[in-house]
């Protein structure tokens, strides 16, 4: 366990666990108890987790509303989430290292502090300037929960099982994506754009308040966080980056979280619901009911990395070049599709099989978890975490410049064959992460 400063509460509710025993002298911390107090634990946290989801797919599903509202192109739009994952990318690093020093507790409060403001900044956005620094600021809110839901785990739960809880907190947070889908857009045609996303932001004041009153950072009977560590046993930021990144397994986690998560990232935070629209010619129901096959099928792989995951890390490489294989596949397959429009049945194909796209990134959080010491454990997952979202930068950005190039008219009129040739740009980042999986794969002694 490191010691993080500041103290932390306790509450009664939740239940203290039992621990393992004092350790024989000279062998080290007790293993974490895990059990039901764990999960309690981990509920409260993962809980902000869904939220940052929540808050980060919205604009998802509101792409469509947001050019008209705001009377922008595609290059524009897909400004809005370029922005949000750029920062969301540029905070990972720092992060890290505000959970390695103060605790994963603080960094989930001012993220949901964050997260709130932002979208109640977005709802009420009369124009494109300001609507486009209110994402930015939720983009650091949303940077600020996934390291600090895995850190709390590893606190929680003994090593064996944190494949599996990291598996879950990803499962989680597609429920989140899921009250997107569902929720989110029919709420965004009923109640309208304000009273919406005014209501979304308003939800950050209960969990702000659970995670405050309840939430517990380490387990009875383990070393709490607390101000007496000195600060001359914290090592420089730039050394802890430093030997984060000479770690081979940081940088293959990097790379495997790059290339296996932009595909289904990219589709869900933007482009997924124009390309049905638009360039499929399916209706905004039927587009949105496609959407959910992402989540639940999302939700499934979840559970099956995991237990695979849960048997040794000789699960790890095969997942990975198994689900690179299988988008890139699909996604050729849908592209090459005479007239840029694929039957049905292959949409709902490419649809389940980028599914496992978000369950197979978190694989790259693995290598790091297991090959890097808990004094540097959020740094190195920030430094993995950047991956994915700087891959799906490149890809929206790239998309975005390519639909405005073949469509000079603007919105209305991207077409099939325009969404075919700007979705072509998705081999890019996925070749360049595949060249570099594998080069680095041959410096680690197992998968």
């Amino acid at each position: 366990m490191t010691v993080e400063p500041g103290p932390t509460r306790t509450s009664a509710l939740i239940p203290a666990p039992r621990t393992t025993g004092p350790s024989a002298a000279g062998s080290g911390p007790a293993e974490p108890p895990g059990g039901r107090a764990a999960w309690c634990a981990w509920g409260i946290a993962v809980s902000v987790y869904v939220l940052a989801v929540i808050h980060r797919t919205s604009l998802g599903v509101a792409g469509l509303d947001a050019a008209h509202r705001f009377g922008i192109g595609a290059s524009q739009l897909s400004a809005f989430s370029i922005l949000q994952v750029l920062v969301y990318a540029a905070m990972q690093v720092p992060v890290g290292l505000l959970v390695d020093r103060f605790g994963p507790r603080r960094v989930l409060l001012l993220g949901v502090l964050l997260l709130s403001v932002g979208q109640l900044a977005f709802a009420f956005s009369p124009s494109f300037a300001p609507a486009l620094a209110s994402r930015a600021v939720l983009g650091c809110g949303d940077a600020m929960t996934f390291i600090s839901v895995l850190r709390i785990s590893a606190r929680w739960f003994p090593a064996a099982r944190n494949p599996l809880v990291a598996q879950l907190t990803g499962l989680a947070g597609m429920g989140g994506n899921l009250i997107t889908t569902v929720v989110l857009a029919q709420a965004l045609h009923t109640e309208g754009w304000t009273t919406t996303f005014t209501a979304v932001a308003l939800l950050g004041v209960g969990v702000f308040a659970l995670v405050a009153l309840l939430l517990r950072e380490t387990p009875d009977g383990s070393p709490a966080p607390g101000p007496e560590a000195p600060d001359a046993a914290r090592p420089p930021v730039r050394a802890q980056v430093r030997q984060s990144w000479r770690q081979p397994a940081t940088r293959l986690g990097l790379w495997v979280h790059f290339t296996t998560q932009f595909p289904a990232n990219a589709f869900a935070l933007l482009w997924g619901l124009p390309y049905l629209v638009e360039g499929q010619g399916m209706g905004r129901g039927e587009a949105g009911g496609l959407l959910t096959l992402l989540v639940f099928s999302n939700m499934f792989f979840g559970l099956l990395f995991g237990r695979l995951l849960n048997r040794g890390p000789r699960a790890r490489m095969p997942i990975v070049l198994t689900t690179i294989a299988a988008t890139g596949g699909c996604w050729a397959a849908a592209l090459a599709w005479p007239a840029g429009r694929p039957p049905l049945w292959l949409l709902v194909t490419l649809l389940l099989v980028m599914g496992s796209n978000g369950s197979a990134s978190l694989v790259g959080l693995d290598y790091a978890r297991s090959h890097n010491p808990p004094e540097r454990l959020g740094t190195a997952s920030g430094i993995v975490n950047m991956g994915g979202f700087l891959a799906t930068m490149i890809t929206l950005f790239g998309i975005g410049v390519l639909l405005d190039a073949l469509s000079p008219a603007g919105a209305s009129s991207y077409s099939a064959q325009a969404y075919r040739v700007a979705f072509c740009w998705m081999y890019v980042p996925l070749l360049v992460g595949t060249v570099m999986i594998l080069r680095l794969r041959r410096r680690l002694p197992t998968g």
